[in-house]
């Protein structure tokens, strides 16, 4: 079994990673099963400049708010804002602090200096503006979708004014209590006010739609992605908080799917528009059912990439990243049964792992899965590995 698992092993760059492709995918996604570490992303830095210069990929889109990450886009692409103000206000889950997440906007930012528009980087937030805490106001995204058509559309085609809007949402804190996640009593979102915006919500994205023609010539098509993209944020967002009013037991489980829905939407609007790598944890990406407890609650629902693989088919490509240690996290050395035991003895650092032969070679037993220590590390799930087009492996990941 040995010669046949270092038979799949490779360096990590883009050749490699398209060499196991049947072509080149518009969204290629590369998972990581832990947040925060810097030597992930610095490997996925060097891999966006690789599929940037040859392969032709133009967009990167991150796990991170996707209404901040308008302003990262606007820096990149037309250098307004200063790199600082980026990093702070740009980022959701605390990413902006990153080192690493850092250098790929400035490096994005110094590419696209001087490049005319079609060639230039793009940057996106996928995410929904959600935190493990709760859920923003949707006041930004309908506000300004609501904006966009009253300055190219007739009056008269609207649902609401502007000011019946601002009295529907309120104070933006009746949105965002943080104990609204865990009592659905202090939610807001199946009060009277939120069900006739999500009523105006749904009339707004079809005015939006309906009127595709006139807004992309009075506009641009960039103009016109952005108003889809506050539509299908808006509409998410009142999705999310409805579910979290939810009572019943199937209320988390609705919670996760939501916002996996509203990752899957984001990514194949950017897939319209040209090939995209994305970045986030294996669990949004895979094609698998993904699965986790929360709050002693064991859930199970269709990832972004599952949702995404079943629309695009072999347009859609997933790399998943498994580690050896993060001795700083107290995760160890892993034990030779598991899957990342068996690769933790080839000599590469990091490899590219053809992912279905690796299955193949296992045969019918596969290894144990592994056991994490740290709730913020998960460890590869043995039957996903068939489901992967490759796997990353990284044996130490070191404290930065």
């Amino acid at each position: 079994m040995a010669p046949d698992i270092k038979d799949t092993a490779h360096a990590v760059d883009a050749a490699a990673v398209m060499r196991l492709l049947p072509e080149r995918p518009r969204l290629l996604a590369l998972g990581e099963p832990t947040h925060g570490e810097d030597a992930l992303l610095d490997l996925r830095n060097e891999l966006f400049r690789q599929l940037v210069e040859q392969e032709g990929y133009r967009t990167i889109a991150l796990e991170s708010d996707c209404l901040r990450g308008l302003l990262v886009d606007d820096h990149v692409t037309s250098g307004s804002g200063t790199l600082d103000e980026v990093m702070e206000h740009g980022f959701s889950h605390g990413w902006g602090a990153s080192a690493a997440n850092r250098e790929l906007v400035r490096w994005m930012r110094a590419h696209n200096e001087g490049r005319p528009a079609s060639e230039r980087l793009r940057f996106a937030g996928f995410d929904g503006p959600l935190e493990i805490t709760g859920a923003a106001s949707p006041r930004r995204a309908l506000t300004a979708l609501h904006g966009y058509l009253s300055a190219w559309v007739d009056a008269d085609l609207l649902p609401c004014t502007a000011d019946v809007l601002d009295r529907l949402l309120g104070a933006d804190d009746r949105w965002t209590r943080p104990e609204a996640m865990t009592d659905p009593a202090r939610s807001v979102g199946r009060s009277a006010e939120a069900g006739r915006l999500r009523l105006l919500a749904d009339d707004l994205v079809a005015l939006l739609d309906e009127q595709t023609p006139h807004l992309i010539a009075a506009t641009s098509r960039d103009d016109w992605d952005r108003a889809r993209l506050y539509g299908r944020t808006a509409t998410g967002l009142l999705r999310y908080h409805h579910g979290m009013a939810d009572p019943s037991p199937a209320r988390l489980t609705r919670l996760v799917a939501v916002r996996d829905r509203m990752m899957a939407g984001n990514l194949l609007a950017l897939a319209a528009r040209g090939p995209v790598l994305v970045h986030a944890h294996n669990s949004h990406l895979q094609r698998g059912k993904s699965s986790m407890r929360m709050g002693g609650t064991p859930l199970e629902w269709w990832s972004a990439g599952a949702l995404v693989d079943a629309r695009l088919g072999e347009e859609y490509a997933f790399v998943a990243t498994a580690l050896g240690t993060i001795r700083h996290r107290g995760v160890g050395t892993p034990p030779p049964d598991t899957v990342e035991g068996l690769l933790y003895a080839l000599p590469q650092d990091p490899c590219l792992i053809d992912a279905p032969r690796l299955a193949g070679a296992l045969g019918d037993r596969p290894p144990a899965p592994r056991a994490s220590p740290w709730f913020g590390y998960a460890p590869l799930d043995p039957a996903h590995l068939a489901g992967s087009d490759g796997l990353v492996f990284v044996k130490d990941v070191p404290r930065r």
